[in-house]
Parts: C-alpha cells; sequence; structure tokens
C-alpha cells in the first residue's frame, strides 16, 4: 500500500539547487503521509458510532470508504496530469490544505451525502499530496540519502495503520468520531504549515498527459499483473471498513478493541517490511503466494471463530488479526516489483497506477462489504477469504505463464 512515486524529473532538475537538506526536512512529509493514511483508514475504527449519528445503517456509512477510495482511484492520474507543472511545494502544501479543511468539514457533515462529497475532496487532496511526498523527498536530500528520505515518508503511511487508527478509535470513544476527524484536520493543517515552512522551492515536472499515463495499460507485462492489485485489495478490505462489527461478532470485549486495533497495525508493519526484504531473496511470485495463502487463513480462521465466538479465544483472535494485517500489507512491493519489471522504463508512472489500482480494490471490497454485511460481519470475513484464494490462484497462474514464457 505504499505507493509513493519518485519522479526523476523533479528529483534531476532540482538536485543542483535542492539537494542540500538532511534527513531531519522530510520528517514534515512523512507527518502529511501520516494525515493521509490516517484519513483513509480512520473510519474503520469508529464506522458504527458514525452511523448513529448520521441515523443511518452502518452498511450504508460504509460507502464513504467506498466513495473516497474510488475517488482516490479515478482522480490519481487526472490530478497528477493536471498539476504536473505546479511547484511542488505549493502543490503539497495545497493539498494538506484542502484535506485538513476536507476533514473538519466532514466532522461537521449533518448528512451521509455531505459525508460523501467532503470525503470525495479528501480523497482528491490525498491523491494530489501521496506520490508527490516520495518525490520531493529524494529531490533535497543528497543522492545517497534518497532510499532513507523515502523510508521515512512511508513511515508516515505506515505508522498510520499501526498507529493512527487505534488513536482514531480512543478519540472516538473518549471524545465523539467528529473528534477523530477535526483531529486529523488539524494534523493535515499543521503538516501543511511544517512544508511551507521547511521544503524549498521545487519547479513542477514535465507534463505527462493523461492519455500518456494510461497508455501504459497496453503493456502485456502491466495489463496481466495489474489487477492482481485490485484484487487483493478488494480481498482484505471486503471485512475492514467493518472491523468493529466484527470484532462484535468475535465477542471482543470493548475495552480490548483497540489492542486488537493495534495487532492488526503491527502485523501491517511487519508484512510491510519483511515482503521487501523476501522479494529481494526469494522473489515476488514466492511472496504473493504465501501474502494470500495467510490472507485466507487470517480472514477464514476469523470467520470459524466467529462461528462459535467465546471471549477465552481473544488470543487467538489477536494472533490472526496480526496475520490480516500482515498479509495485507505484504501485497504491494513484491506487486510492485513485478510490474516495473513489466515496464522498466516508465517505473513512476506504473507505480502510480498500481496506487490508483490499490483504491479501485479498497473502492470495490468495501462495497462488498456493505452488501455481504446485510448477512452480518462474519459473512464479510467469508466473502474477503473467497476474494482471497481467487488471488491466490490468480498469483499462480500468473507466475506459471510468466515462467512458461521464459
Amino acid at each position: 500500500m505504499n505507493n509513493i512515486q519518485v519522479n526523476a524529473t523533479t528529483s534531476n532538475a532540482s538536485s543542483g539547487q535542492a539537494a542540500t537538506f538532511g534527513l531531519r526536512s522530510t520528517l514534515v512529509l512523512a507527518l502529511g503521509t501520516f494525515a493521509v493514511g490516517t484519513d483513509a483508514f480512520i473510519v474503520s475504527a469508529f464506522l458504527p458510532a458514525m452511523a448513529d449519528g448520521l441515523s443511518v445503517t452502518p452498511a450504508l456509512a460504509g460507502y464513504s470508504v467506498t466513495a473516497f477510495a474510488l475517488a482516490y482511484a479515478l482522480l490519481a492520474p487526472v490530478i497528477a496530469a493536471v498539476t504536473s507543472a505546479v511547484a511542488r511545494r505549493r502543490l503539497l502544501v495545497a493539498a494538506l490544505v484542502i484535506l485538513g479543511l476536507a476533514n473538519i468539514a466532514s466532522a461537521l457533515s449533518p448528512t451521509l451525502g455531505i459525508l460523501i462529497l467532503t470525503r470525495i475532496v479528501a480523497a482528491a487532496a490525498a491523491a494530489a499530496y501521496t506520490p508527490n511526498a516520495g518525490a520531493v523527498a529524494a529531490a533535497i536530500v543528497r543522492p545517497e540519502l534518497r532510499a532513507r528520505a523515502l523510508a521515512i515518508v512511508i513511515g508516515g503511511l505506515t505508522a498510520a495503520t499501526a498507529l493512527g487508527v487505534p488513536l482514531g478509535r480512543i478519540a472516538s470513544t473518549t471524545m465523539s468520531w467528529r473528534a477523530s476527524l477535526i483531529l486529523v484536520g488539524i494534523v493535515s493543517l499543521a503538516a501543511a504549515f511544517g512544508v511551507l515552512a521547511v521544503m524549498p522551492r521545487l519547479p513542477g515536472n514535465a507534463p505527462v498527459t493523461l492519455y500518456q499515463r494510461l497508455a501504459i495499460l497496453t503493456r502485456p507485462g502491466v495489463m496481466v499483473v495489474l489487477p492482481l492489485t485490485v484484487l487483493g485489495m478488494a480481498a482484505c478490505y471486503t471485512p475492514y471498513a467493518f472491523t468493529i462489527q466484527v470484532l462484535d461478532s468475535l465477542l471482543v470485549p470493548a475495552t480490548s478493541v483497540t489492542a486488537m486495533l493495534l495487532a492488526y497495525g503491527a502485523g501491517a508493519v511487519v508484512g510491510n517490511y519483511a515482503s521487501g526484504w523476501a522479494t529481494d531473496r526469494i522473489g515476488p511470485n514466492a511472496v504473493l503466494t504465501s501474502a494470500y495463502a495467510l490472507m485466507v487463513v487470517a480472514m477464514g480462521g476469523l470467520a470459524w471463530v466467529a462461528s462459535a465466538p467465546s471471549p477465552a479465544m481473544i488470543g487467538v483472535v489477536a494472533l490472526l488479526m496480526a496475520c490480516w494485517g500482515t498479509s495485507s500489507w505484504a501485497q504491494t512491493p513484491p506487486q510492485q516489483h513485478r510490474l516495473i519489471a513489466g515496464a522498466p522504463q516508465e517505473a513512476p508512472l506504473v507505480v502510480a497506477l498500481n496506487s490508483s489500482g490499490i483504491y479501485f480494490g479498497i473502492s470495490i471490497g468495501t462495497a462488498i462489504g456493505s452488501h455481504a454485511l446485510s448477512d452480518g460481519a462474519q459473512a464479510t470475513l467469508w466473502y474477503g477469504s473467497t476474494i482471497a484464494i481467487v488471488a491466490l490462484v490468480y498469483v499462480m497462474l500468473t507466475a506459471m505463464r510468466h515462467n512458461s514464457r521464459g
């Protein structure tokens, strides 16, 4: 899920004037990605409370997550094409300000319809910020520090999963779900101020039209591999927006819900970093096969526990939550590796398309989960594990196809 695009044009064009900053300067960019990541996933921490506050069912409230993800998927390539010539600092600051105001507007929304509109605006801002944060991080530091600078910026997204969602849960239970969104808005505005104060002026990129960005889809190495991104993300996010209902169905006490979210987040951190390490050593296909097999076991295991729930199973639930997080976040590094191998000369473009694929998969998964929720939270787990089986079969078939051609 850590799709941060590094645009060589910005880096190279700016290296002479801006590549003199240390790694500390990238921390403010990480604060921005932390805000973006928390905003994208925080709704799962308080969806039932939000549904009550808006006088709708949790299934309907879940469509706010679908709207955010779908808007990100569709708008990301358009925004990238339209804003390619805009100075990078100006673009980052504007994106964070809009993100902050959109979250505050979400918190003040009186109806689900208005909330969905504000979530779409927030998604557009996130789509403008996230890919460019990595490009700027690479541009402002010395070449030998670029990998570490990118790791810091990506760390903001990882921290959002490990800490942002649990903190959002704490804020929503001690205050309200509206207060949680206001806090995300404040963090976004603080990050905007930091970027304005710390970042140097950087030029825009060479224009790349929307047609050029989408033409890469015709490459066989991209066309065959990219659907797996959508499948895999749909699988793990079918139940994710409804995590609180899932935990309720497992008889997890309210006092332990935050701990379960932390278990998922810890697994996500492990999955993200371990999959990158493993991909370099055993290859992307083996890592993806292992990730989807673990995903099937994790969600299928949770569904099995939900069929005869017991408070005594809380340790098993925590372990399965961690495995769910690990398998979900283990997908992106090996999948990006496969896509870049299919179009090495257009690496920034395929990474950006993969980002759209991630959010398109999230939107599909959340929509399926909203539909399945009418049959109970356990059904979202069965649907998710079934889609994970499809993803597992797909990666095995595409790997066999690649090996036969090789």
